[in-house]
């Protein structure tokens, strides 16, 4: 599965960020929890909503995001 079936952008729903599957929960969101620490199964269970799918296509986007970036930059 790719992260566009996972991953919206909604201009009204977040101020247009990246959602999963169109809840209210953001790429962003996801990303902070792993950065601080946060393992998969904690955030699973902490919003029952998400699956691990979710969480790696929140991984597979940012990671395209990056290499959009870098590919723009060079």
């Amino acid at each position: 599965m790719s992260y566009q079936d996972t991953i919206t952008i909604e201009p009204g729903k977040r101020g247009g960020r990246p959602c999963i599957r169109g809840m209210r929960i953001t790429v962003y969101d996801v990303l902070e929890y792993l950065a601080s620490g946060m393992t998969q199964l904690e955030i699973l269970e902490d919003f029952p909503y998400l699956t691990a799918e979710d969480i790696l296509a929140c991984l597979r986007f940012a990671a395209d995001r990056e290499r959009m970036m870098v590919a723009v930059s060079a």
